[in-house]
């Protein structure tokens, strides 16, 4: 059981936050590429399936934890015991270090490849994540702050992606529904690194104040990512054509491309620069999670869990050296993420309605 004091806690509303910041990352950057390899011009309709599928998965998460007295390492040691499921909750932090891991490597590559070839990424990392770690060990509640202002200081971003609307061709979404049923599954599970982080909720369940008031606002926050990336991804494919948009790595760095300001004449620039401020809440909130599994599965401070969780991905991230380092830490985080949206939550959430049905209790 775990019980957290009140003035620790965060008011409802504030998931919505919790989880767009987590669901909106460096995976905006690129991500329509990824999922046009399979779908084509009906690359949205994967969008909107993933956000549907998302919306499923948040209900089992939700129906998963009312029933329980914490989060769902307390989940884990009702269904299967104190050493099983140890062992499955420490997963969990290797889960959300790998996210971490993912995210921050990811940025640093786009960084380097757009804007500064000799960046220091030793320096670079060491900085951030020192940032990180400052932030974090102010509690939950400034790292649900850093997430509040991670989605509203660069919420003018997505007026940029009206600018390709001059140069753009609308015959590019058709035919609709063109694609077998199988690209669109497989689009729909390359999606999943892009859309994945609401899972987070598993474990800061318990800092929400009367938490199933929160259910609405979660709800809503995935429905507002979902309808974000599907106006990304439809403006997208009218910009470029479909060859087009499977040699372009980044689509929406190109797109910025287009853009000219009065004031400033490379606007990916300003881009990057200014999504440091989107994946800073990624990192943080991925970290949180991960060290607070740790402390509370071993009963260890959260502060020396951290210090080691951080160490950890500071040398995983200086020692991915080339693309294809990336590209497979992209897959690897994808794949998971993919089995415990999709897989694991629905195992769980059928165990604990066979075991409270048996023991007519919570777990």
């Amino acid at each position: 059981m775990i019980k957290i004091a009140e003035r620790f806690q965060i008011s409802p509303f504030l998931v919505f936050y919790l989880i767009h910041s987590l669901q909106f990352g460096v995976g905006v950057l690129g991500f329509q590429r990824i999922i046009a390899e399979k779908a084509g011009q009906d690359s949205w309709i994967v969008v909107i399936i993933a956000g549907i599928l998302v919306h499923a998965s948040l209900w089992m998460i939700y129906r998963i934890l009312n029933g329980s007295n914490g989060n769902i390492v307390t989940v884990h040691e009702g269904l299967f015991g104190k050493w099983i499921g140890g062992i499955l909750s420490f997963l969990f932090t290797l889960y959300f270090g790998l996210v971490a891991i993912t995210v921050l490597r990811s940025y640093i590559e786009i960084v380097v490849v757009w804007m500064f070839p000799d960046l220091n990424i030793w320096l670079f990392s060491f900085t951030f994540l020192l940032l990180v770690y400052y932030i974090i060990m102010g509690g939950f509640r400034v790292v649900t702050g850093i997430s509040f202002f991670g989605v509203v200081l660069p919420i003018y971003i997505l007026l940029t992606f009206l600018f390709p609307l001059q140069f753009s061709e609308i015959r590019n979404l058709f035919p609709i529904f063109n694609h077998s049923v199988k690209d669109i599954a497989l689009a729909t599970k390359n999606m999943s690194l892009t859309i994945m982080g609401f899972e987070s909720l598993l474990i800061y369940y318990p800092f929400i104040k009367d938490a199933n008031k929160s259910k609405k606002w979660a709800h809503l926050s995935v429905a507002y990512t979902t309808l974000v990336y599907a106006f990304i991804c439809i403006m997208t494919i009218i910009y470029f054509s479909e060859e087009q948009l499977e040699k372009t790595i980044w689509a929406t760095l190109t797109i910025w491309k287009i853009i000219e300001l009065p004031f400033v004449e490379r606007f990916e620039y300003i881009g990057i620069a200014n999504w440091i401020i989107i994946i800073l809440p990624n990192i943080c909130l991925s970290l949180w999670c991960a060290s607070r599994c740790v402390k509370d599965v071993f009963r260890f401070k959260q502060k020396y869990s951290l210090i080691i969780l951080l160490l950890v991905v500071y040398l995983a991230i200086n020692f991915t050296k080339t693309r294809e380092h990336v590209n497979l830490l992209n897959d690897i985080a994808g794949q998971i993420g993919f089995y415990v949206m999709f897989a694991y939550i629905p195992l769980i959430f059928l165990f604990t309605l066979i075991i409270r049905k048996v023991k007519g209790g919570k777990v």
